[in-house]
């Protein structure tokens, strides 16, 4: 069994949601939460051969301001390449080696809205705001370069939630920013402003201070709820 997990990255979520489980390693990476485990292991012991398997949990690659996620069962035996191996109560977990770094401290658990279905991963870590994204030019203003990165590197992740950030001016070293499309009026797109866009921009230009969300969310008329 495969499945992709929905990543957010709402720190204050991940403590809530975390529960103090029981049963966690030293050294873990990732922790299940307590309902989540519960699914977890129940979806596992539907399979063929339940007690050799793992629960492995590798990021496959990004999504604008998100990591992306990649979970399924494997027998431990069959593992490829180099693990961190370890036990959550009655689950082992396995994450890849060059996974282990931007994982620590992530929570898998299950959506606020219980609707949603699925699982979660809320994760502290971030990607390279500037991965694979041209150099910005070092003579370049500020208001460049926040352009620059919403193009290359933001806004290309909002897009398949179906919206997009806009630079619409910058005051000294404060930038301001408005979500538009499917971001206007979204429960999340506050959120995602706050945790995502404004760390992504401010460790990326390092001059910049201060991004302000100047987005009339009242206003949006067909948002996305993630």
């Amino acid at each position: 069994m495969t499945a992709d997990a929905t990543s957010t990255q709402d720190a204050d979520t991940v403590v809530a949601d975390l529960d103090e489980p029981e049963g966690v390693a030293t050294d873990a990476v990732l922790v299940v939460s307590e309902d989540a485990l519960a699914k977890v292991l129940e979806v596992r012991d539907a399979e063929d051969d339940a007690a050799s398997l793992c629960l492995r949990v590798e990021i496959i690659g990004v999504n604008g301001v998100d990591f992306t996620y990649d979970l399924g069962f494997e027998p431990v035996s069959g593992l490829q390449g180099d693990h961190r191996v370890y036990t959550q109560r009655d689950l082992t977990i396995a994450i890849p080696v060059d996974s282990v770094d931007r994982l620590l401290g992530a929570v898998l658990g299950l959506p606020a809205n219980q609707a949603q279905g699925g699982l979660v991963i809320r994760n502290p870590n971030r990607p390279d705001p500037m991965a694979g994204v041209k150099v910005l030019v070092l003579a370049a203003d500020i208001a460049e370069k926040v352009t620059t990165l919403i193009a290359e590197a933001i806004n290309p992740g909002l897009a398949a939630h179906g919206g997009f950030t806009s630079l619409v001016g910058v005051d000294g070293t404060r930038v301001f920013l408005t979500m538009g499309g499917g971001c206007q009026g979204c429960s999340m797109s506050a959120a995602t402003m706050v945790q995502g866009i404004q760390t992504a921009i401010k460790e990326a230009i390092p001059e910049v201070t201060e991004v302000v969300d100047a987005t009339d969310h009242s206003a949006g008329e067909n948002p996305f709820y993630d």
